[in-house]
């Protein structure tokens, strides 16, 4: 269970010159809770329905400590037993005003102080090892206030064993440590992000490095994770406070995100564009593409503050979550704290920078340029038609120069840099696509029309469930749309028959315009051979800005032997399918079915069903290792393809279905037993 510890300081209860004896030795007192006030001496957070614990007297510190703050104490007013092992597995904690006393025959007897509170919450053993709190009553019905100078018995033990703990010289405090549990089935084998050196806890808070949270928007975010807990078995979250209680950054993650990252995990793009535009909630997503080619969400957050150290916390919360399987490729602004943090938890991805995010400042950096125009439209044939690493050095050198822009700082960060954004030096990398690489192509942030600048974070949590279920629900469509449905073919070429039977509909469209833009392609001829390898050049017939169409002259290798083919537009790397020009050469020496090697299975309709996500725990030998996270994580994999299969038609789901209840009567008469 990964866990964020924070330790917080109150005032002392009892004065000094108070005197007890108590035996035993110092506790500390461990708050365990998945958030916190942004002020470190507020009152500690609610108890809240499925809050877990390590142990029983965990969760009685917990109530313990938050009836001090809140001027009431406690009493272990129920516990339930299994008779055979004399093992507690339930238990109510109350206020100590709860029920009545009994009446005594005493001459004198004792005022009766209790009051029939309801105040409550109870407890149960989960997993034989974990307490959850399932119900809770938080109303009293008499004055409570922690202002009121009365010592609870459960109170007394706990500040006076903190006091016995202190050297004599100094004043008693009382050490809360917060352990924040981000889900009940995550794994546990890290802890290691929020860490504060001692030294850094005597410095004043920089509030400028934590979430600026408004009234409500707390309680929002810590009442969305503690529902999504309970309905969510494999929700995960992870909150950064440091030493001072602020809340610094915020990193959480869904079932789905987590099933579709096992799927889709060859390329992720990083979105701060909520950071980079000064939005009010500063969200960052992190976002894959699946099987129709839409965008699809693998968890997001909340970073305090847009430096290196933050990106790097947000960055292996993420990586954890996705149990320490890092993407090939990383996607994100061009951004130092990003690069710096990307090359720390990253190293072995490819980082390249959005070349769509850099397109789209151009107006705002060079508009009042003289001659701006001229220098975008050179600049857009530079980063967009070079083929060649010479063409577009050649063409941005004579940019610079004939608009007298060697000053330019922007322009000389965008040339360092070239070789994490410019095409022409990607053609390497697969990106599913994921990068826009046409001067026509768009990008839409995962949120886009859910977010506005000044989005709350409230409004946001509200807004987060619609989101994402509007996108499975786009999703579901297109699944259904391209398993039940025949697609029109538009060409008399067997590539475009072959691929209609794999492919999602989303997918087959795209590559079937580029069979059809086959029929702009002609004059191939061989130009080379070296061995086996032939080099063949393919000219094609291309629109320029809807008018004017030119030829172009495209390089196409082919390797006889293994039927290898490459093209250098490398659309097949940067989209996920093989180019016109690919498909022409191919053509050209009669082969009649593409190669398997250039059929993704990333783009097959029935890809969820037929492969089991790869989600890093392939070498976990679930069967000897007694590791619950694991058994889950393995059986949730496994079940996937089971979901999506029934989901086909209305027979398979209630075949399915049917299955699933037998399953669940045969636990049911397990747990009889």
């Amino acid at each position: 269970m990964i866990m964020e510890e924070v330790c917080l300081n109150s005032e002392p209860v009892f004065d000094e010159g108070d005197e007890y004896d108590v035996e035993g030795d110092s506790i500390t007192v461990e708050h365990y809770d998945e958030t916190s006030e942004t002020q470190p001496k507020k009152e500690p957070p609610l108890p809240t329905v499925g809050l877990e614990f390590d142990s029983f007297d965990e969760a009685y510190d917990f109530y313990n400590l938050y009836g001090k703050e809140q001027g009431f104490g406690i009493r272990v007013s129920n516990s339930w037993f299994r008779s055979k092992r004399k093992e507690r597995y339930r238990a109510k904690l109350s206020c100590s005003s709860a029920g009545f006393k009994k009446k005594s025959e005493a001459n004198h007897p004792r005022p009766e102080t209790r009051t029939g509170c309801p105040a409550m919450i109870v407890i149960r053993l989960v997993d034989s090892k974990r307490w959850r709190i399932v119900e809770v009553e938080l109303e009293h019905n008499h004055p409570v206030s922690p202002l009121i100078k009365r010592f609870y018995k459960s109170h007394k033990k706990m500040i006076l064993a903190a006091k016995k703990s202190q050297p004599p010289s100094e004043p008693v405090t009382e050490v809360h440590t917060i352990k924040l549990y981000q889900t009940a089935v995550t794994d546990s084998e890290c802890n290691e992000y929020t860490n504060v050196n001692d030294g850094e806890r005597l410095n004043p808070v920089d509030h400028s490095k934590h979430l600026d949270l408004k009234e409500g928007d707390a309680h929002a975010v810590y009442n969305y994770f503690c529902r999504m807990k309970l309905t969510d078995p494999n929700f995960f979250y992870l909150m950064d406070f440091d030493d001072e209680g602020q809340l610094m950054n915020v990193f959480w993650a869904d079932s789905r995100s987590r099933a579709a990252y096992g799927y889709f995990c060859d390329t992720v793009a990083i979105d701060t564009s909520c950071l980079a535009n000064k939005f009010e909630i500063p969200l960052i997503s992190f976002v894959g593409m699946n099987h129709h080619g839409q965008s699809v969400l693998l968890g997001c957050g909340f970073l305090g503050h847009e430096s290196a150290e933050y990106f790097v916390w947000i960055f292996r919360a993420w990586l954890t979550c996705m149990l320490g399987r890092p993407p090939q490729v990383i996607i994100t602004d061009q951004c130092k704290p990003l690069q710096n943090a990307v090359s720390e938890v990253f190293p072995g991805a490819r980082h390249c920078y959005c070349l769509w995010y850099i397109m789209q400042r151009v107006p705002e950096k060079m508009g009042g340029l003289k001659g701006y125009e001229t220098i975008r439209t050179q600049m857009n044939k530079a980063v967009y038609e070079s083929l060649k690493i010479a063409e577009f050095e050649t063409s941005w050198a004579d940019m610079i120069k004939r608009h007298n822009l060697g000053d330019n700082k922007w322009l000389q960060t965008l040339f360092e840099d070239r070789q994490r954004w410019v095409p022409v030096y990607l053609k390497d990398t697969f990106f599913a696509g994921m990068i826009p690489v046409g001067e026509n192509d768009g990008l839409t942030a995962f949120f886009d029309g859910y977010v506005h600048k000044h989005t709350s974070f409230k409004e946001f949590v509200d807004k987060y469930d619609l989101a994402l279920h509007r996108k499975h629900l786009k999703e579901s469509v297109a699944d259904l749309e391209s398993r039940a449905s025949s697609f029109e073919l538009k060409t008399k070429c067997n590539f475009e028959l072959q691929l209609s039977k794999m492919y999602t509909k989303a997918m087959f469209m795209k590559f079937q315009s580029e069979v059809e833009g086959m029929y702009c392609c002609f004059n191939t001829k061989q130009v080379s051979v070296n061995g086996p390898i032939i080099t063949y050049m393919v000219k094609e017939r291309v629109e320029v800005e809807g008018k004017e169409k030119v030829v172009r002259y495209y390089e196409v290798l082919y390797e006889t032997t293994q039927v290898d083919i490459r093209c250098i537009c490398s659309l097949f790397n940067f989209k996920g399918y093989l180019c016109r020009h690919a498909l022409t050469v191919l053509n050209y020496n009669g082969v009649e079915e593409i190669p398997s090697r250039y059929i993704l299975p990333r783009w097959s309709k029935n890809f969820k069903c037929r492969y089991v996500g790869d989600d890093g725990s392939g070498d976990i030998d679930v069967y000897n290792n007694n590791n619950p996270v694991n058994w889950h994580i393995n059986l949730y994999k496994h079940a996937i393809p089971l979901v999506e299969e029934g989901a086909l038609s209305q027979q398979h789901y209630e075949v399915v279905l049917e299955e699933l209840q037998g399953l669940l009567n045969k636990f049911s008469v397990l747990e009889d037993m």
